[in-house]
């Protein structure tokens, strides 16, 4: 659709906003939607589905049809994208049922490690991340208890999902059976001199 068709739609739809000319906007600028997620798209790797993240998409659609202002010297794909951004990000924390305050410390403590192990070139203790972190050793006990209770139920999440990996240790090169270590064994010592 060019430009003056889509002024001319809007023009109809602030005079008299029917579910029909909504519908047509809406998808007028369903393309948007899928650009938008598909930045996203890129940046959230495989935790969400594309289609779940266009999905999430199209209700900032819809609420910036509803809630655009004409008269405002801004263009409603710009506008339209921040929402469309806003209401899958929105979404999205609705789905993670960890703090956000509980994420935070979890950076902070894989930080401090890293600092800790490149200045000493040795495992951060405990006693090392706590006093990396400017905590006591008690405050830092209580954000590993918190952390251990979201890795317990994400493992449990996972489990349920069905997404167990499976190794069979015969044909993983990583492991040797112990009929084969002995054969092994067998045939370096019958090639050493008695």
């Amino acid at each position: 659709m060019k430009a003056i068709d889509k002024e001319k739609l809007w023009d109809k739809y602030k005079v008299t906003p029917t579910p029909e000319l909504r519908e047509q906007l809406i998808l007028e600028y369903a393309p948007l939607v899928k650009i938008v997620a598909g930045r996203l798209c890129m940046y959230l790797g495989n935790t969400v589905e594309y289609e779940d993240l266009c999905s999430y998409g199209i209700f900032g659609l819809i609420d910036a049809i509803d809630k655009f202002d004409l008269a405002k010297d801004v263009k409603f794909e710009t506008y339209a994208s921040l929402r469309i951004r806003g209401s899958i990000l929105d979404q999205i924390r609705k789905m993670d049922w960890i703090p956000r305050t509980i994420r935070q410390r979890q950076r902070m403590i894989d930080d401090a490690i890293k600092t800790v192990e490149a200045r000493t070139g040795h495992s951060a203790s405990d006693e090392d991340i706590a006093a990396e972190l400017n905590i006591s050793s008690d405050e830092f006990l209580k954000w590993q208890n918190q952390l251990n209770v979201t890795n317990v139920v994400s493992l449990n999440e996972f489990v349920e999902a069905g997404n167990e990996p499976v190794m069979e240790a015969e044909h993983n090169s990583h492991f040797i059976q112990p009929e084969d270590n002995i054969s092994k064994k067998s045939f370096l010592k019958s090639f050493r001199k008695p």
